[in-house]
């Protein structure tokens, strides 16, 4: 009898044990991340995979970096993302805004792969650890432009004359193009007067607010040469447009898709494993294939066709890559924003 008490009783342990994990374990944990073929990826990628080894179902919460921050400070006190991922510059502002937890590399076995770059700061604590990078290059319509660009003074060639793309400030990059472009051909002055001279004087067919407005530009041949992501470029090139992808010996201007865990989450052991599954080779070298976002890890093998299309490069590495200081970058925002559309928008 006293024997029937005891097993009852261990029974009754083992049941309320098993009620305890499952109402800590989650279910599912909510990631935002982008649309369309980057959204497909990082389902593939990260998603499906960190899935299959915790059993746990991601919801994705499709938009781009802006739209995620400004959900993120919507639900402040009630978080319903989980996991963010978010653009250079936008992670920056998401980090002052406060609606960002630390991130303790301490508590990801993949973080030791991280490069050094890769993990960004807030004083003494991690906020961000990139997904990948992409590059800002110049792209071309190799039936119109036989010769790949060597420089980003082809895209002032009288030849191209009005089938010019370049980003406008309405679009991530354009802010940091012109930033670019001023260190590119030595202007070094606070006004960068020569740099907005030289834009002035840029015989445009397109300012582009969004890069998916690049790609149609060059897919019904409005434009013929300008700036536009390794991304972008190669996914014309791979549905088999007469499209080239180049970086200039002048360099290209790179940034990179960062991941967040979000302030507040439920779920903050999930999303660290979530952030840990990104960082494997396996999933950088699945991005690297679907994406060519250059790995933010190492002991990533690729294949000499996907390493060329990467943002640095054949032969190259992410130290080939120009990377901002954000927070200098949205410093100068509001007025190179504001000259560009007194200048050169109108």
């Amino acid at each position: 009898m006293k024997k029937s008490i005891f097993l009852g009783t261990i029974a009754s342990i083992a049941f309320t044990s098993q009620v305890a994990v499952a109402q800590t374990a989650p279910q599912a944990i909510t990631v935002a991340y982008y649309g369309g073929n980057w959204g497909e990826a990082f389902d593939a990628c990260v998603a499906k995979p960190f899935t299959k080894a915790t059993g746990i179902q991601v919801i994705a919460e499709i938009g781009n970096s802006t739209t995620t921050l400004s959900k993120l400070q919507q639900q402040t006190g009630d978080t319903v993302i989980d996991v963010a991922y978010m653009d250079g510059g936008v992670s920056e502002i998401a980090e002052a805004a406060g609606v960002l937890a630390p991130i303790d590399l301490a508590k990801l076995a993949n973080a030791g792969a991280l490069q050094p770059e890769a993990a960004y700061k807030n004083g003494d604590h991690v906020f961000a650890v990139s997904a990948g990078y992409y590059s800002l290059g110049l792209i071309y319509n190799t039936s119109e432009v036989t010769e790949a660009p060597q420089s980003w003074e082809e895209l002032w060639n009288q030849a191209y004359a009005g089938a010019v793309a370049i980003p406008s400030p309405n679009n991530s990059a354009g802010v940091p193009f012109v930033i670019f472009l001023a260190g590119a051909f030595g202007d070094s002055t606070e006004t960068l007067d020569a740099t907005f001279s030289k834009l002035k004087s840029l015989d445009s067919g397109l300012l582009y607010d969004t890069s998916g407005a690049a790609s149609n530009a060059f897919q019904s041949n409005e434009v013929v040469i300008g700036a536009h992501f390794n991304v972008g470029a190669w996914d014309l090139i791979d549905a088999g447009l007469p499209i080239g992808f180049t970086v200039p010996r002048e360099g290209v201007w790179a940034t990179d898709a960062r991941m967040h865990i979000v302030k507040g989450t439920k779920n903050e052991e999930a999303a660290q494993k979530f952030i840990d599954t990104a960082l494997t080779s396996e999933a950088a070298t699945c991005l690297a294939e679907k994406l060519y976002l250059g790995p933010a890890i190492t002991g990533v093998t690729l294949s000499d066709d996907v390493e060329r299309k990467l943002p640095w490069g054949a032969g190259g590495s992410i130290k080939n890559l120009r990377l901002f200081d954000w927070t200098e970058v949205n410093a100068k925002r509001p007025a190179i924003t504001d000259r560009w559309n007194r200048e050169i928008a109108n």
